[in-house]
């Protein structure tokens, strides 16, 4: 049985949060554990660019979320880990598919649209005002970032699905014109079990709504947030609903099916608010204790860090490589003789 590819980039452009963690990273990492699988996990660097043009903050998200795996404890040596930027076959395939792909298909694109669209809500005589090529294209680079390695599998949210569609259709256009089957069509894998974690203000965690978590602050910083959590006015002794409760949510994701059912009977007996945020202290930093330590070490020793990641840059390129000697001798570029 042929093993499925599975693929998923990062964007350095912040620090990892709990709702990262729960959403994409230990599931991620789950599948670098099957035996079944071929998992390839990259830092998607080069999309950075499109939202910051701030250096110190991009270079310090590389850090960040390459540490960040690695103490939670990715199997590199049954996946694949690099950077994004650490692999020019990439940028190389992403002219060849731009070459081959429709203006109109990036005309659809969501991020463009909505870009558009608030140019046009403000009242500007310039729809595409501020809007670069990096913004506009940017589904061409998701797209040589699929092909280069023949995903077949690309987790994704549902709003990410139109990404993996036009993954797809610039693969068959390339096949069509050159007449060969030199790409798979990927497809979305919906994690529908993944829990999306709401922030400190209810509304879904997220660094663009400053309301997040971070995951590896300190215990002090961590028990501080926690309790910055919104909550209602119910007081102790009261019976309390755990639907749309950001603070059961969190310690869902967190606990066991026997701890889970416990406090749902607390909820019922009226636990107070500060009681709870408490616990799901208690409960989400032991569950964080060991792999902060070993985030702390790994970040005070970048040159460990550097050496996996040059390691999965290897590893890539060695794929990558045979892969674009194909494709420039399927479009005609290579030697004379």
């Amino acid at each position: 049985m042929e093993k499925r590819r599975v693929l998923t980039g990062i964007t350095t452009t912040g620090t990892p949060h709990l709702g990262n963690y729960v959403g994409a990273i230990r599931p991620a990492i789950e599948a670098s554990r099957d035996p079944n699988n071929e998992s390839f996990y990259f830092l998607a660097d080069l999309h950075a660019l499109i939202k910051c043009h701030d250096p110190k903050r991009v270079q310090e998200s590389r850090r960040e979320i390459a540490a960040t795996w690695l103490a939670l404890g990715l199997d590199t040596d049954n996946s694949v880990f690099y950077r994004q930027s650490d692999i020019p076959e990439i940028t190389e395939l992403t002219w060849l598919l731009t070459c081959v792909c429709a203006k109109g298909l990036m005309n659809r694109a969501h991020a463009y649209k909505a870009a558009v669209q608030d140019n046009e809500a403000e009242g500007g005589a310039d729809p595409d005002k501020g809007i670069t090529m990096g913004l506009f294209s940017y589904p061409v680079l998701m797209a040589a970032d699929i092909l280069m390695f023949n995903a077949t599998d690309v987790p994704v949210g549902r709003d990410q699905i139109q990404h993996i569609e036009m993954a797809r259709d610039v693969a068959g256009r390339f096949n069509h014109i050159y007449k060969g089957q030199y790409f798979k069509l990927p497809e979305a894998r919906i994690e529908e079990s993944v829990a999306v974690l709401n922030g400190l203000d209810g509304r879904k965690m997220s660094k663009s709504y400053n309301n997040t978590i971070p995951l590896f602050v300190s215990e002090k910083k961590l028990l501080k947030l926690i309790r910055k959590i919104k909550t209602n006015s119910l007081e102790p002794g009261e019976p309390k609903n755990t639907e749309d409760c950001t603070l059961f949510q969190i310690w869902q994701a967190f606990a066991n099916e026997s701890q889970i059912a416990d406090m749902r009977q607390q909820y019922e007996n009226g636990i107070g608010w500060g009681d709870m945020k408490n616990a799901l202290f208690e409960l989400v930093n032991d569950h964080l204790k060991e792999p902060r330590s070993k985030y702390e070490e790994l970040m005070n020793d970048m040159g460990y860090v550097e050496e996996v990641m040059h390691k999965g840059a290897e590893k890539a390129r060695a794929e990558a490589g045979t892969r674009i000697d194909l494709l420039r001798k399927t479009v005609g570029f290579g030697s004379f003789v």
